[in-house]
């Protein structure tokens, strides 16, 4: 057995699975690999700008600080998600045509593997700007040339992990944690001291406190498509508590000690760029060591992305393997980044464009969530992958409550969003509250109402 597991699911071997069932057989690792793998991949630099942000919405440093802690919270319904893959073998989005019918969860995939390039994208520009300012402090003032060198470098150590497959990335990702988590307490350490914790609120009002949770959740949620990705190797036995625990605190623990940092930050300087803010209240020697770590907490998020998106590609019907499919996605994020740094307006789209998307997401996870709930995680795993012949075809491909519920959910949440792209109706008579995050609860409690005296007859156990 342990020569099967090694042939299949070694570090630096190419993975031989993608959206296919793990046989038990292949199964291998603890519920502790959880907690590297949310740790290490949270070790980036967004959550110090979300911390920030919290402050420049109107947040005093306490108030900014529970609305990171909550948002941390969040991870434990993320890691949650993840217990489907137990069950089944599979990835999430293959998990979720249970929810939404074969052809019904198709917009969904195409949609989240958008999402997925979108923030490996920004991703690899924050890591390429952090490199080519290294490079001008290390003495090299390469222009165009430095940027084009300091883009590879960053392309270079998502793909090669990314591509190896599961083992290659939850080693990189353990690995890195440990020197991430040495480096980001030291800049805890020189930022915290200095925070002005005694800054009265500036009137932040409703739109202030809905838009710094709006910041908070958006990261978390983005990662509802992907946890089974990361648990559908743990044997079968491992305990549903655990998974749930290790995933959650991983998460938890360096979302929130990042967001800490940016509140922090945000009492003390202008974070308008935040990497030049926070690099203002740092040594000098410690400078070029801070650029070290944006960059490799933007390379520890693409890797997960990116090696989900490879998978996305299989469940929206690419017959490669998932080795030469992740391809299409680096060659993608590659031309994106292209994009993002030689044309300035790209980068500010593109954000504005992603902001928007959590209109589909937001509802999509509550949707999924809601189903995974009624049926305990129970599903029929060939069915799954059977088609048009299995029970998950429904109705032409869509189950209509599925279908239904995520209406109502993205209904609610376009009526209720205030983004720079678009502004519902509703926001402004709700005192310029953003509510789009509720948009999930919407659509769980439709999807709930709607089948839940039906589900047993639709989700045989596995």
């Amino acid at each position: 057995m342990a020569q099967q597991t090694a042939d299949v699911d070694e570090v630096f071997r190419v993975e031989t699975h993608g959206i296919d069932p793990i046989p038990d057989a292949e199964r291998h690792g603890s519920a502790k690999d959880l907690f590297w793998l949310w740790f290490g991949s949270n070790l980036t630099f967004t959550y110090v700008i979300n911390g920030a942000l919290a402050v420049a919405f109107g947040l005093s440093f306490w108030q900014a600080t529970a609305v990171v802690v909550i948002g941390g919270l969040s991870f434990f319904a993320i890691s949650a998600a993840g217990l489907s893959g137990i069950r089944t073998g599979t990835a999430t989005l293959v998990i979720s045509r249970a929810a939404f019918g074969v052809r019904g969860n198709f917009p969904a995939g195409v949609l989240n593997w958008v999402v997925s390039i979108g923030y490996t994208i920004v991703n690899t520009v924050v890591g390429t700007l952090a490199l080519e300012v290294f490079f001008a402090e290390i003495g090299w003032q390469g222009g165009t040339a430095g940027r084009a060198v300091a883009l590879l470098i960053t392309l270079a150590l998502t793909f090669a992990v990314a591509m190896w497959g599961h083992a290659t990335v939850q080693f990189a990702e353990r690995w890195m944690a440990y020197v991430l988590a040495a480096g980001f307490g030291v800049l805890l350490l020189f930022v915290l001291p200095g925070a002005d914790t005694a800054a009265a609120a500036t009137a932040p009002g409703l739109s202030g406190w809905s838009l710094a949770f709006v910041v908070m959740f958006a990261g978390p949620f983005s990662y509802v498509p992907m946890p089974a990705d990361y648990t559908r190797y743990l044997p079968r036995t491992t305990s549903l508590r655990s998974i749930t625990w290790m995933g959650a605190l991983g998460g938890f623990v360096s979302s929130v000690a990042l967001g800490v940092v940016g509140v922090a930050a945000a009492t003390q300087t202008d974070m308008t760029d935040a990497v030049a803010g926070a690099e203002s209240l740092l040594p000098g020697w410690f400078q070029p060591l801070f650029l070290a770590l944006v960059l490799g907490g933007s390379v520890t998020n693409s890797i997960i992305t990116l090696y989900s998106s490879s998978l996305n590609l299989q469940v929206l019907g690419i017959p490669w393997s998932r080795a030469r499919a992740i391809v299409i996605s680096a060659a993608v994020t590659a031309a994106g980044s292209l994009a993002a740094l030689f044309l300035a307006d790209f980068t500010t789209s593109l954000l504005s464009f992603l902001s928007l998307l959590i209109i589909v997401f937001a509802p999509w996870g509550g949707v999924f969530l809601a189903d995974m709930l009624l049926r305990r995680c129970r599903y029929d795993s060939d069915a799954l992958h059977a088609g048009s012949a299995g029970a998950y075809w429904y109705r032409s491909g869509y189950h209509p409550a599925g279908m239904a519920a995520l209406l109502a959910g993205m209904a609610f949440a376009a009526l209720t969003c205030d983004s720079e792209l678009w502004t519902g109706p509703l926001v402004a008579p709700l005192g310029g509250a953003d509510l789009t995050l509720l948009g999930s609860v919407v659509s769980g409690l439709a999807y709930w109402a709607l089948t839940r005296r039906r589900v047993p007859a639709y989700a045989p156990a596995a």
